[in-house]
């Protein structure tokens, strides 16, 4: 009886609904849920990486009766003084304090990433696996900077016998470092802390992606010449002073949403100002070869330039033929630098692609309702705020000196000949002399060594 009076009242009941509420009121539950984690997490982040509206520097001008505006413009020119200032002192310092200079930034912006996902994640109660992360800084560092620094400084590496194990044996050392830290990671590994510990994981490598790449190519720009280096840093720095300058005073229609300060005027202003800025600043450093020529290792131990070194193409006075048009006033040919082109297009893409990875970093800031990375500069935020555009162009740079430029250095060569065997070391010197001979470079048609000769080994 009970059974059948439990059948009709399911029956006058549409379709589906018995089944469908169940699920329905998980459903909401597990929405409710979702929604108070988000919640959460948020009120989270703007706890713990809230930052101050104003730095002591903009308080004082505050107690003087300066306007927000006006702190704003004083704090910003003040500081971008003095980092230029400082920038210019290590200039003169010379590369490899430049190289130093590179590492210290590199370690900054990788703490100041970092510390975010650690807020995140909340990993801080996890001091072990926080300290992975920095296991795989050292680590990726290690192998990047040891293949380049073995490229160039092999002979000197070489003179030392302890450390030629890490000449012949660098990558798998690298590579056991990095097999080394994926083994800690697993043991690391927590109950209820799986999804948080691998998301880290991801946000570490990411970071190393974005960060250590870009130092890398920094490293590798100077070594072409500090002319590879300074021009596209100081490219930089002067769309971001200049676009801030038109936008502050011309500013009236805003450029993108995930940056309401940035404006269409400023944007265009600092792209026309970059141009002609990168025109001057390339047509005065061509001049002088300390900028032009690339760093070689000599055999006092020191790094530096090779000033005597033979110009390459691009820092030699060229004649360019006009078009037509121009023939009609009389000119039908200019003498330029080729490198002057490449400052072009490297202010160009400095202006148009550059401020995007400012872009970037903007939405990142604002998916976790931060101003800044950090509060390390007053009136700027924090090195990575400063640096967020200087990664798309270090990249850029590389990749155009390779498609373009091509820079041979010698040292590097003959790095790399130092390790090849003894017989093979013979045969690519019999190769090179018998092309210099062939070619008139050097003289003596009959002393050339062939290579139908077998080379004599004693």
């Amino acid at each position: 009886m009970d059974n059948d009076l439990r059948r009709r009242a399911s029956e006058r009941q549409p379709p589906g609904t018995q089944r469908s509420a169940q699920p329905e009121v998980e459903k909401d539950a597990e929405s409710a849920e979702e929604d108070n984690n988000v919640e959460k997490l948020e009120n989270d982040l703007e706890d713990t990486l809230a930052q101050p509206k104003d730095s002591e520097f903009e308080l004082v001008l505050e107690k003087r009766g300066f306007s927000s505006r006006a702190r704003n413009w004083i704090t910003r020119f003040v500081f971008t003084v003095a980092m230029i200032a400082a920038f210019s002192f290590v200039v003169r310092l010379g590369p490899l304090w430049l190289i130093m200079l590179i590492v210290v930034i590199q370690v900054r912006c990788f703490y100041e990433i970092i510390n975010i996902g650690y807020v995140i994640y909340k990993t801080h109660d996890l001091p072990w696996f926080r300290s992975l992360s920095w296991y795989f800084l050292v680590a990726s560092n290690y192998f990047y900077y040891g293949e380049h620094l073995i490229e160039y400084f092999g002979v000197f590496i070489r003179k030392t016998d302890f450390l030629q194990p890490l000449v012949s044996y660098h990558r798998l050392i690298s590579f056991g470092l990095y097999c080394a830290g994926i083994v800690l990671f697993v043991l690391s590994l927590r109950k209820h802390y799986y999804f948080r510990q691998f998301s880290m994981f991801a946000w570490t490598h990411i970071t190393l992606l974005i960060v250590n790449s870009a130092a890398y190519f920094f490293v590798q720009n100077i070594f072409q010449g500090l002319i590879w280096f300074l021009v596209p840093v100081s490219l930089i720095i002067c769309n971001d002073i200049m676009a801030y300058m038109f936008g502050f005073f011309f500013g009236k229609t805003p450029l993108i949403k995930l940056s309401p300060k940035k404006t269409w005027e400023g944007f265009i202003g600092g792209g026309l100002s970059t141009v002609l800025f990168g025109v001057m600043v390339s047509y005065i450093l061509i001049h002088y070869p300390y900028f032009t020529c690339p760093l070689e290792y000599y055999h006092d131990d020191t790094v530096r330039p090779n000033v005597d070194c033979t110009p390459h193409f691009a820092f030699e006075l060229h004649q360019y033929g006009l078009p037509k048009i121009f023939h009609l006033v009389g000119m039908k040919n200019i003498m330029a630098y080729p490198f002057i082109w490449h400052s072009i297009a490297m202010s160009l893409f400095a202006s148009v692609i550059g401020p995007f990875g400012g872009f970037f970093a903007s939405g990142f800031k604002r998916a976790f309702k931060i101003k800044d990375f950090a509060e390390l500069i007053p009136g700027h935020g924090g090195v990575m705020d400063r640096f967020d555009c200087q990664i798309l162009m270090a990249c850029f740079v590389n990749v155009y000196i390779r498609s373009f430029i091509r820079v041979a250095n010698p040292h590097k060569l003959f790095s790399q000949a130092m390790r090849m065997e003894a017989v093979d070391q013979l045969i690519l010197f019999n190769s090179l002399k018998n092309y210099l001979v062939n070619n008139g470079v050097l003289p003596g048609e009959d002393q050339a060594v062939y290579l139908d000769q077998p080379p004599v080994i004693t």
